[in-house]
């Protein structure tokens, strides 16, 4: 399965042939597809309308610095900030990390947009694409916050997305725009890395997104597409049974599988059961790679929103008023 991006703010005739695809199963959104709070709602309904079986519309609203929706929405701080309180009041920080999640998780419900892929638990240990988007440096730490804003997601009707497995806060680089080895063993992992990821799929997470990351101490391919990170390490032995994601195959660390088809086939070939394509002009090529393969789109239907107020409802309950007192203003 395929999760897409598009172009703009409104759907064109390509996007909405795209949509027609068996292997389409959803959208993900970004900064270029928001203009205002009632323009991302009728796009969501229009992807809906648009295709013949239920889609997954998706963004990444983690807050901080990776926050697509901004103009209307509650300016939130970044995990990080969570983690510095933890040293003082750990009670306080994880009862505040809840709440963001509730806010965040509601606010995107009201939207008509089902999922928000959070939350990161990485350890913050000096990663460029990590940095303040981690709780904490500590494993122990970050599991706390993870069974935290788990439940808080959970509260809002929304899907829990753990990223990025099995761990991306320690590497220096930032797979955007480079590849990314760890040297550690799987031990290493076990004792750091994997402790949040272990918590969070006890406290029922729903999905986990992969690290595009090599392990070769644990095997030679990067996770994403490693069926020993997948079906041996995360599904086996962790014990998760819920969806698994790909990290979006345009970045440059995914490059390593080699073209578009390979990209698509050597991640669902390991266990992947969705593809993220964010970049428009690789979906034609991806939608091409998957014919004639058996997938099932409605696998993701438990991670279709539940439950959403809609903004007047979310506007007219006394929770989110008083969260809005304790994060800050509308943005």
């Amino acid at each position: 399965m395929l999760v897409i991006g598009i172009a703009g703010t409104e759907l064109n005739a390509q996007e909405r042939d795209w949509l027609q695809h068996d292997a389409c199963a959803g959208v993900i959104l970004f900064k270029r597809n928001f203009a205002s709070k009632a323009q991302v709602a009728e796009l969501s309904a229009a992807i809906r309308q648009a295709a013949p079986r239920p889609q997954l519309v998706c963004v990444d609203q983690e807050g901080g610095r990776v926050q697509r929706f901004r103009e209307g929405y509650s300016a939130l701080p970044p995990l990080e900030q969570f983690g510095r309180q933890y040293a003082a009041d750990p009670a306080a920080a994880l009862e505040r990390a809840q709440e963001h999640a509730w806010v965040m998780a509601s606010e995107v419900r009201a939207s008509g947009v089902d999922l928000s892929f959070a939350p990161v638990v990485d350890l913050g240990r000096g990663n460029l694409a990590i940095a303040d988007r981690a709780f904490s440096d500590d494993p122990q730490v970050v599991a706390e916050f993870t069974r935290a804003y788990i439940r808080g997601m959970h509260a809002a009707g929304m899907a829990a997305t753990i990223k990025h497995f099995p761990g991306h806060g320690t590497v220096r680089e930032d797979t955007h725009f480079d590849s990314a080895v760890d040297n550690r063993t799987l031990d290493e992992m076990r004792a750091t890395d994997l402790v949040p990821f272990a918590a969070g799929i006890a406290a029922g997470a729903d999905a986990v997104m992969l690290a595009h990351i090599s392990y070769p101490q644990v095997a030679p391919e990067p996770a994403g597409y490693s069926r020993t990170w997948i079906e041996d390490i995360l599904r086996t032995q962790m014990g998760f049974r819920g969806v698994v994601f790909s990290d979006d195959i345009g970045m440059a660390a995914a490059f390593s599988a080699g073209g578009i088809k390979a990209r698509v086939d050597a991640h669902l070939d390991a266990g992947c059961d969705v593809v993220l394509v964010c970049h428009p002009e690789l979906v034609e090529e991806s939608l091409a790679a998957v014919q004639g393969r058996q997938l099932n789109t409605m696998a993701l239907t438990g991670l279709i929103g539940r439950g959403a107020l809609g903004w007047d409802g979310l506007l007219a309950d006394a929770r989110y008023a008083q969260s809005q007192s304790r994060f800050g203003s509308i943005a």
